[in-house]
């Protein structure tokens, strides 16, 4: 555990964190690229162009500085993190350099402020940290080898169709080369593709899993990413996808990881499905799976997308609705008139009204995923309504603040 002394010096710390925590994680990162820049195929350039990854760690810095003292808190945080590290092959020994970088940032942000006993607290509560991290995602890789057909590292896959779901979205069967059964996985979970760059180096990305779990192959819907909508950037990854990838290719695959998946322990509560664009993938999983079982909770399924152009599954999740009595769905376009809309679907957002004429808001379970501000408004619609935080799950594309 850790010492009273380096709790109570880290928790003085937290106003300069407040203050300085996004110039500190950008210090950080250029320090991390400059000096160990083997590290740099673990993380996504846009994410760093845009500043949304120094943001997300200048954000998990001060919540772990001000929870130091109850990191039960901070349990969900671990295992979200932990999943991704493990997607993205990252090993304990990464840990060091991620140290030693995080240390140098700090003095070099702090100055003087950074005394010897700052940084001995900070380097004492980061190996803590680093250590709780480690363990469980060793324990993660252990449990995913023992899955029949399970795996560790990356394991080629060939791409056996490529079919158009949209105007933007492509979905990639997926198959192994070596011809073994996959494991299963739970539906919302993601796998991560290692990708080649012009550089001539790798880049990782993960990609939701958007069909239910079967033996011989993993489906991903993937959005191409055009960089044209204000700030976000042409996506590398998408692009290559959409326009280089072709039937029959090979690529690198790792296996399903992730920590939001549909809670299939509780037969009782009804679950909602929130959908904003092509965060549509993990929930039509989610879907499939639901139905599939012997369960009988009603569901509800909302889209909100910009139109019927933009829209993967509608088709059949439309099937779905006419064959399962307990289904009903709503798609929501924030791009089309409404006199042209046919029954089931509304123009404009998601709001309250559409929700609570979709359940019963009080009692039912919500899964979200989509853009970061549809997220947040799903969520604050919810909990100004009464929900419970704990009725709520939710997905973010990219890195989670």
């Amino acid at each position: 555990m850790l010492s009273e002394h380096t709790i109570s010096t880290v928790q003085l710390t937290i106003p300069a964190l407040e203050e300085h925590g996004v110039t500190l994680t950008s210090r950080f990162y250029e320090r991390m690229f400059e000096y160990n820049p083997e590290v740099m195929p673990f993380f996504n350039p846009a994410n760093q162009k845009a500043g949304r990854q120094q943001k997300a760690l200048a954000a998990a810095i001060v919540a772990y500085a001000k929870n130091i003292e109850n990191l039960e808190v901070l349990t969900n945080a671990v295992e979200l993190i932990s999943q991704k590290h493990v997607s993205l092959m990252v090993k304990r020994e990464h840990y060091p350099i991620v140290g030693s970088n995080l240390l140098g940032a700090i003095s070099d942000v702090l100055g003087e402020a950074a005394t010897d006993d700052v940084l001995t607290a900070w380097g004492e509560a980061y190996n803590f940290l680093a250590d709780i991290l480690a363990t469980r995602e060793e324990a993660i890789v252990s449990d995913n080898l023992k899955l029949n057909g399970g795996w560790s590292g990356f394991k080629d896959f060939t791409v056996s169709k490529k079919r158009e779901e949209s105007s933007v979205i492509t979905s990639f069967y997926l198959t192994p080369v070596d011809g073994k059964d996959l494991p299963d996985f739970l539906p919302g979970q993601y796998i991560t593709l290692r990708l080649p760059t012009a550089e001539g180096s790798t880049t990782m990305r993960n990609y939701s899993l958007s069909d239910s779990p079967n033996r011989d192959h993993f489906r991903i819907s993937v959005k191409r990413e055009d960089g044209i909508d204000g700030p976000h950037t042409k996506g590398h990854a998408s692009n290559l996808l959409h326009s280089e990838i072709t039937q029959g290719d090979t690529i690198e695959v790792g296996p399903p990881c992730g920590e939001f998946f549909l809670d299939d322990q509780d037969d009782t509560n009804e679950i909602v499905l929130l959908a904003g664009g092509v965060g549509i993938t993990p929930l039509y999983a989610m879907l499939k799976t639901e139905l599939a079982s012997e369960r009988k909770r009603p569901v509800a399924f909302i889209h909100a997308c910009l139109n019927p152009n933009t829209q993967a599954f509608k088709s059949e999740i439309d099937a779905l609705e006419k064959s399962h009595t307990r289904l009903t769905t709503h798609n929501r376009y924030s791009d089309i008139r409404s006199e042209i809309l046919a029954e089931g679907t509304s123009s404009g957002f998601v709001d309250v009204d559409l929700i609570q004429r979709s359940c019963n808001i009080l009692a039912a379970k919500f899964y979200i995923c989509g853009p970061s501000g549809f997220m947040s408004a799903m969520e604050d619609i919810l909990l100004t309504s009464g929900v419970s935080a704990d009725q709520i799950r939710s997905e973010a594309f990219g890195p989670k603040t």
